[in-house]
This record gives C-alpha cells, sequence and structure tokens, in this order.
C-alpha cells in the first residue's frame, strides 16, 4: 500500500479491508480479533498510530515502531493462534509521525482463532463480528475450495455415469466446438482427458457431479441439489401460491442445465437488432447475461454443503442464491481476470464446451444488466452463501406463459393451439367448456389435453374437480 493509498483511504469510512488503531508502546488488546477476521474473509491492513473517533481520522504516531512490529510478527508465529501466520510490514511517516501497517493475508488454513473455536472473528463491513457456529462450518469447507472436486472416488468407474447425458455433452462439442482434439477418443478416453475419471477408472467428484446417474449421484454427494423456482408475486408471503413452477429433480449439473436454460431463456424478450452490415439478428444480450448467472452456479457451487443453490424467479426479480461464497469481494474481481474456480474440472467442461465465460467469474457482464436493461443488479457475499439479484421491468411469471404459448403454438395442430390459449386466460377452464370452445367432444378433448402432458406443456395441478392448469413449456417431442 503507498503513502498516497493511505491517505486516500483516510478520507473514507467504509472498508471491509482497512482497520486502524492507536498504539503508542504496545498492541492494542482488541488487534487479534482483527487479524482473525482477515485471516478469515478476504485479508486486509491493520494501521497502527491512528485514532478514530467516529468518522474522522487522527494521526497520532507510534513511539516505537520497531518493538511493536516485532511483538505483533512474533505473536503471529507463536502458539497464541491455531495455525501460524503471516503478515508483511511497512512503515510510513506522515507529519513527521511513524506509522506502521501490516498486511494480514486471508489464510488457507481456515477457521483462524486465538485461544479457543470460540474466538473466531469474520469482518463484516469495516467492523470485525464473532462468526456464528454455521460460518465456522463453511470455513472448514473453505479448507477444501478448489480441491474437493477433483478428487477421485475409490471403487467406481464410468458405468456409473448416465450414458445419455454424457453423449448429449459430446454431441453438443461436436456442434458448437468442431475442431475438438477429443472427438474421436471413445467414452473411456474421452472421460479420462477431461478429468471426469482418473487414468485409473475411478471418477472424479466433478465427473460424477456433471454426468452422474441420479442414484450414484446422491450416494456419494448426498447434498447434491440445484433448484428452480417460479413464484408468482414479489416475495413468498405476497405470493397467492407457493409456486406455479418448480423444476423435477435431474440426475446430474448437464441434466439441470439445459432444463434451467431452456427455462430462463422465456424470461426475458429477444427484439431484433442491426448488426455492422445493418442485417435484423436476434438480440440475446439479455439472456447471454442470465446464461452467466446460472453457468456461474453450477461452476462455484459448494455442491458438498448443506446449502440449497436454487434460482428463485419472482415477479419483479431473479435470484441466484449459490452456496458457498466468492474466494475475494465482488468489488476486488470486477474489470480482472481473477479467476478462482471451486470446481475445477466442471468449470472447465463448460468453457470447452463454449458455454461461458473463458476467464474471471464473469462478474463485468452481470454488472452489464444495469447499463442493457436499466434495472439494477447487486451482488451479496456471505460466508456460506453468495446472492447475485437482477431486478426486472416488468411480471416475468405472466411473461413465462405468453414466450411459451408464442414459441411452441405454430408447432402444434390448431385444436391444441386452441386449448393452449384457453389455458392461459382461463387456468381453471374444464374440458366441457374446452369441448364447447372447439366445437367437438369432451373425449376428443381430453385425447388433446393427454398428448399437451405428455409435451411438458402443460400440467394439472391438484384434483380433476377444484384443481386447475399450468403451462409448464418445455416441449420434449415434436
Amino acid at each position: 500500500m503507498k503513502k498516497s493509498e493511505l491517505m486516500q483511504r483516510l478520507q473514507d469510512i467504509e472498508w471491509d479491508d482497512f482497520e486502524v488503531k492507536e498504539a503508542k508502546n504496545e498492541l492494542p488488546k482488541n488487534i487479534w480479533e482483527t487479524v482473525s477476521a482477515f485471516s478469515n474473509s478476504a485479508g486486509g491492513w491493520i494501521v497502527l498510530g491512528i485514532r478514530q473517533t467516529g468518522k474522522t481520522f487522527e494521526i497520532r504516531g507510534t513511539e516505537n515502531p520497531e518493538k511493536l512490529e516485532q511483538d505483533f510478527l512474533g505473536t503471529l508465529r507463536s502458539q497464541k493462534f491455531n495455525t501460524r501466520l503471516s503478515a508483511r510490514s511497512k512503515l510510513y511517516e506522515i507529519d513527521g509521525k511513524k506509522i506502521i501497517a501490516f498486511y494480514i493475508p486471508s489464510s488457507q488454513q481456515k477457521p483462524v482463532y486465538f485461544g479457543s473455536p470460540g474466538n473466531t472473528f469474520i469482518r463484516m463491513g469495516s467492523g470485525d463480528q464473532k462468526a456464528t457456529d454455521s460460518e465456522i462450518m463453511a470455513m472448514y469447507h473453505d479448507q477444501s475450495f478448489g480441491i474437493r472436486s477433483e478428487l477421485e472416488i475409490a471403487d467406481t468407474d464410468i458405468s456409473m455415469l448416465n450414458a445419455n447425458s454424457l453423449h448429449s455433452y459430446r454431441q453438443y462439442l461436436k456442434a458448437y466446438n468442431p475442431l475438438s482434439v477429443y472427438e474421436e477418443l471413445d467414452d473411456s478416453g474421452f472421460c479420462k482427458r477431461m478429468n471426469i475419471c482418473t487414468r485409473s477408472g475411478n471418477l472424479t467428484y466433478a465427473g460424477l457431479l456433471m454426468f452422474g446417474s441420479g442414484a450414484d449421484v446422491l450416494r456419494y454427494i448426498p447434498t447434491f441439489c440445484m433448484d428452480y423456482i417460479e413464484i408468482p408475486g414479489k416475495s413468498v408471503a405476497e405470493a397467492d401460491t407457493r409456486y406455479t413452477y418448480r423444476i423435477p429433480e435431474q440426475e446430474n449439473l448437464w441434466e439441470v442445465y439445459q432444463v434451467v436454460i431452456r427455462r430462463l431463456r422465456s424470461l426475458v424478450d429477444t427484439p431484433f437488432r442491426l448488426n455492422r452490415m445493418g442485417i435484423a439478428v436476434d438480440d440475446n444480450r439479455q439472456m447471454e447475461i442470465l446464461r452467466e448467472a446460472w453457468i456461474n452456479m453450477l461452476m462455484h457451487t459448494d455442491h458438498f454443503s448443506p446449502f440449497r443453490s436454487c434460482i428463485h424467479v419472482f415477479s419483479n426479480r431473479i435470484e441466484f442464491i449459490n452456496a458457498g461464497c466468492f474466494p475475494i469481494s465482488p468489488e476486488r474481481i470486477y474489470g480482472t481476470f481473477f479467476s478462482q474456480s471451486r470446481n475445477p474440472t466442471i468449470a472447465k467442461l463448460f468453457r470447452f464446451a463454449r458455454i461461458s465465460e473463458n476467464a474471471g467469474f464473469g462478474l463485468d457482464k452481470l454488472r452489464s444488466w444495469k447499463q442493457l436493461t436499466g434495472m439494477d443488479v447487486t451482488i451479496r457475499n456471505e460466508r456460506d452463501y453468495a446472492l447475485v439479484t437482477l431486478m426486472l421491468e416488468k411480471d416475468v411469471v405472466e411473461n413465462v406463459v405468453e414466450n411459451v404459448v408464442e414459441n411452441v403454438v405454430e408447432k402444434l395442430p390448431p385444436r391444441m393451439k386452441t386449448i393452449l390459449n384457453a389455458i392461459r386466460n382461463d387456468r381453471n377452464i374444464s374440458a366441457v367448456q374446452l369441448a364447447d370452445m372447439c366445437r367437438t367432444t369432451a373425449r376428443t378433448v381430453q385425447r388433446d389435453l393427454n398428448k399437451l402432458q405428455e409435451r411438458n406443456l402443460i400440467k394439472r395441478t391438484g384434483p380433476d374437480k377444484g384443481g386447475y392448469w399450468e403451462i409448464i413449456g418445455t416441449q420434449e417431442h415434436d
């Protein structure tokens, strides 16, 4: 930290990685709380010789900075903390007064505490707070950041993969990355080259998560869950029903990716815009941002955490709730190519298919949502989860239904088109009413309803009497 940067920080009052303390000859007693907090968070600077009163800073200086430095660094290397810590120091002179600063890096061995686990602190805004039990548990999970999903699972093999999922992915590669050098490999060779399994044939956790059969995924990773829920209101309390759509359980990440991406596509408009040649093309920029947010979840979720990762689609916003936090604060990631993936092989598989950004967390693309739509983007980074919220300018739950009908209506026979549009306008409509509308028999209408359900375009919720129809919008058959 340069002297100019130090002076600039003293003009501000809210720094989550900067703490000042008054110290003449002795180290402040609460300095170890800040050491613990910075070690358990994203790191930060402790500056000695400055008094803070409210929102103002007064440079007081230190009388013996060399002694303070020796005492501080010596304590970090002693038995006071549960793990040995390191820090780098820097001496400044401002207005003839000596200031000493220590940079405490984020520790790889979290949680860091002094004395007992009860003295585990985290950084919250510009202050130090004692960590809760769940936050401490999340720190233990973070010790395996970028490692856990790469480990092999003993006594497993590629027969535990869902063959349809693996072949679907390989077909996707063939279509979107046709120059892939792995195209000619058989499944075993392909899996070994992509770290889906090891050279000895054992699956990696990443490979099982990405392509595994449902029973085997839950056997080895019982916390596996990627949920998607559409809620007809601005909150759960406001909604008439708990939800209007919830994704069926999927066997693995590749399957859940495909189902959710189709659903997300129906949430946004795809207007036309002119390219450089003056030709009208689809404007997919909103969809690209949603896809990046979704892929970020899949690549960076802590799949071993009991916290459930989920997409909540409210009428005015989309929330991407991700188990596990960013390794450093999002503010420090913006505008950089910083990329420290929690699940490197999963990230590689999506990037190899050209589905996600090649570098970084894609946060700059998420932030472009504001420029594109005029609506806010917020990113909340907590100890055990991250929350990305994209605000919307219209009721997307209604938009889902409209887009579903528009997208599939041209592929349906005329009578099915009429039935689907009627359900869109009145979900309580009966088969008798539909028959009268279509000028046919109730039996014929029931056959059409069955076909629409088989294609996963509609579903029946509740009993025959008193229930209602819902438009789903995932057409499985042509």
